[in-house]
């Protein structure tokens, strides 16, 4: 036991460097700080604190080795104070991490031992505290001391690369040395303690294009002018191992993936030097008529190749453009063929690369060049004008049948066929024109008019005769013709005039500028001359005087314009033209007078000037108006009043007694009226009526005639019609239509009896009709009407009309 402790004493003096360090104490307790000696006062004297006593134990920190594998625990150490004579009478007590579950104590000896394995990379160090008691009593002999148990590290794990597999990149003839990438692996074993953490790189797979720094795991490479068009792709396996390398050692593994990457080091190059196309002769122009292809070894932009044709023969009539796309040169025809012509061209192209690499201009040139041969193919074309377009000038006028122009085509294939000449009828549908098929003369078909149709704008076709089956060719050409016009239309006035002259006048004023307008052209160049009928011989009162710039004034001859006197004068004004042919025509100015401000402002050409010569003034226009406005008013007024009138019935007032009696002005249809009426209604014997007055006729003065009581016991309706139909044709007041007195009769055995005021001439007595408010709202008319018999007057004739 004595041999271990010195072994671990030895240990901690060898690694900590600080082996013989004594227990620290805890704040507030003085504890010596060295192992022997004799004891020093305390900082603030001897009176405060715990005696001072010399130590047993001279370390405070204990190792134990990871990952123990034996049987029985481990041992650690042994704790020891003075005051234990080895009578057992001091216990010795453990605290802290792991204390009871990972390391325990003999009370009596006070050795440690771990009663587990423990692994550094879990937990490095464990903290305790010790303390030593009395047995018996469980005083504390010596304040409370921690220590530290430290897990001593092996190797037990090996290097891994926490990023693999990787992924590099350098580019393709690099020099030898050119650094490619960085890899690094962990170990999780303490870097501190022997080579369990020591690292060194070594490569596995991948030499001898790649080497690897051992220390610091830098790649680079090992070869020069690695070609990526011979190899692209490389993969280098490395190792990282710790223990220095050494024999023994853990190591761990990973993959680098690293690709070359392309630099501009192949220039491009034509599959053949010689390029055979053919072409068409009827290729439009900017058509592509064939494809070239260089081929370069390395991609992306360093492939770009752009295409160029030699300047030499040939090379005039073709331009050349590269295809982003495939890299391929698209030849385009430039200028029209013409197997008649030329049949073959040849030309050289020049394939070059777009991005160069300086470092590589050694290798050579980087372009290519192949040539171009273009056989022109014969194609049957349609005739071909002389000239794309074709302008003739005809006068109008022209008589019909003159030739104007002649239009000529020919046929330039090899076989010469004839053409024929033929006008498009769409752009001539009123065959103005005419054209020869063979010659191919135009000439007018009808007299043209340049006012109505002053340019012809007319298509004719030239056809191919073909001698065998081949399709119909044909071409156009556009013709204008310009119809010239000659002087047949005379000058006229530009516009209608309206001219004034002032009371106030002057003689030489000019009060109106003319101007002249014909339809002969040219517009812009003619020329016009203005005067009077009568050149040469004074007027009175107005005069023409020529500007010479196709304009002309009217001037004043004289003073004291009157509208009174007169109102309107008439000026001829003679218009000449300056075309070959003079025409002229004579037009007529209307000049008014006017009354004027001081200055010449116009104030009034108002009507009053044609009412004067009858002597009315404008007072007395106006009194005229008024007069007819009012006549209107009260002729409108008495239209009005009559037909209100009109509409008024017999019957207007809502509050007459008898407004159950209905007014119509239109004939009855006799007995079929009988058909729209209750005929029970008629069934009252009872009721004794008198004549009433009626209201549809003035009535004569007198009593009402008495009407023929009916008998009470009589039942014979048509007795009783017949009766009053008698009396109503006998009275001479009656309407000319049929009139149907009805006798507002409820029926025998009603409850309310007769509602009817009929029965009121039976007797002189006055009757209260105050009950009939307490029958309900049906009742109230019917009480209002009879609520006041005062108003009534007594014997008044009632005449009921059924409907």
């Amino acid at each position: 036991m004595l041999r271990r402790n010195c072994l671990l004493l030895f240990l901690c003096f060898l690694f900590e460097q600080s082996s013989c360090a004594p227990f620290q104490s805890r704040p507030g307790q003085e504890w010596p700080h060295s192992q022997t000696g004799p004891p020093a006062a305390g900082r603030n004297g001897g009176s405060r604190g715990f005696q001072r006593v010399k130590r047993g134990w001279v370390w405070n920190q204990f190792f134990v080795l990871e990952e123990y594998m034996g049987s029985d625990p481990q041992y650690v150490g042994k704790l020891h104070t003075d005051l234990d004579k080895g009578d057992s009478a001091v216990k010795y007590t453990l605290s802290g991490d792991g204390a009871g579950t990972i390391f325990t104590i003999d009370q009596i000896t006070g050795d440690i031992h771990a009663l587990r394995s423990l692994d550094r990379e879990v937990k490095p160090y464990y903290t305790l505290r010790a303390q030593a008691v009395d047995i018996e009593t469980n005083r504390p002999l010596e304040p409370e001391s921690e220590f530290v148990i430290k897990v001593q590290d092996i190797n037990d794990n090996e290097p891994k690369f926490l990023e693999g597999p990787y992924t590099a990149s350098v580019p393709e003839m690099s020099p030898v040395g050119t650094y490619v990438m960085k890899v690094t692996a962990t170990d999780a074993d303490d870097p501190t303690y022997g080579n369990s953490a020591r690292v060194v790189y070594s490569i596995l797979h991948g030499q001898p294009y790649f080497s690897v720094d051992p220390k610091t795991g830098v790649i680079r490479t090992a070869l020069p002018n690695m070609d990526r068009e011979m190899k692209e792709l490389y993969q280098v396996l490395i190792q990282a191992k710790d223990m220095g390398g050494q024999l023994g050692g853990l190591a761990g593994t990973t993959t680098i993936n690293i690709t070359l990457s392309d630099v501009n080091d192949n220039p491009p190059r034509f599959s053949k030097s010689i390029f055979h196309l053919r072409v068409p002769e009827s290729s439009a122009v900017g058509s592509a008529v064939g494809r070239i292809k260089a081929h370069d070894l390395d991609i992306g932009k360093n492939a770009e190749v752009e295409y160029n044709i030699v300047p030499g023969d040939g090379g005039a009539m073709f331009d050349i453009t590269t295809n982003e796309h495939n890299q391929e040169g698209i030849i385009m025809l430039k200028k029209p063929l013409d197997y008649e012509t030329k049949k073959a061209y040849t030309f050289k192209v020049e394939a070059s690369n777009a991005h160069l690499d300086p470092r590589f201009h050694n290798f050579g040139p980087f372009k290519d060049t192949a040539t171009v041969k273009i056989n022109v193919l014969d194609v049957d074309e349609p005739p071909v004008f002389s000239k794309p377009s074709y302008a003739m000038d005809v006068y109008e006028d022209t008589p019909q049948g003159t030739i104007i122009g002649a239009v000529t085509a020919q046929d330039l294939d090899a076989g010469n066929s004839p053409v024929r000449y033929s006008i498009d009828w769409k752009s001539d549908l009123d065959s103005f024109f005419d054209i020869d098929p063979v010659r191919g003369t135009i000439s007018t078909n009808e007299l043209l008019d340049r006012e109505s149709i002053a340019q012809h704008n007319i298509s004719v076709v030239a056809t191919k005769v073909s001698k065998y089956d081949n399709p119909v060719l044909t071409s156009k050409v556009a013709v204008t013709v310009h119809v010239l016009d000659i002087n047949e239309f005379p000058p006229e006035l530009a516009m209608p005039y309206e001219t004034y002259v002032c009371e106030s006048a002057k003689v030489g004023q000019v009060i109106q500028v003319i101007s002249a307008r014909d339809q002969d052209l040219p517009q812009a160049g003619q020329k016009f001359s203005f005067k009077s009928p009568q050149e040469g011989v004074k007027t009175k009162n107005f005069t023409i005087r020529d500007f010479g710039n196709n304009t002309a004034g009217v001037m004043t001859l004289r003073v004291g314009f009157k509208r009174r006197s007169q109102e309107i004068y008439h000026l001829p004004v003679v218009i000449e033209d300056g075309g070959l042919q003079t025409l002229s025509s004579t037009g007529t100015l209307t000049i008014r007078v006017c009354g004027c401000d001081t200055d010449g402002s116009l104030l009034t050409c108002s009507a009053e000037a044609i009412f004067l010569p009858v002597g009315l003034s404008t007072g007395a226009l106006i009194a005229i108006l008024v007069c007819i406005v009012i006549l209107l008013v009260i002729v409108v007024l008495y239209v009005g009043v009559r037909r209100q009138k009109k509409k008024e019935t017999l019957m207007t007032s809502k509050e007459d007694i008898r407004d159950n009696v209905i007014h119509y002005d239109d004939e009855g249809g006799g007995e079929e009226d009988t058909h729209a009426f209750d005929m029970g209604t008629l069934r009252n014997p009872k009721v004794i009526k008198e004549n009433m007055f009626r209201r549809d006729v003035k009535p004569e003065l007198g009593l009402c005639p008495r009407r023929p009581v009916a008998s009470q016991n009589s039942a014979d309706i048509s007795n009783f019609i017949s009766l009053r139909l008698q009396e109503h044709e006998g009275d001479t007041s009656a309407p000319p239509y049929d009139s149907l007195a009805t006798y507002a009769y409820e029926g025998e055995g009603s409850v309310a009896e007769s509602l009817s005021s009929i029965e009121s001439v039976k007797g002189e007595t006055e009757e209260d009709y105050d009950y009939l408010n307490e029958w309900g709202p049906r009742f109230k008319t019917l009480a209002g009407i009879f609520g006041e018999r005062s108003e009534i007057p007594r014997g008044t004739c009632i005449d009921l009309y059924l409907l």
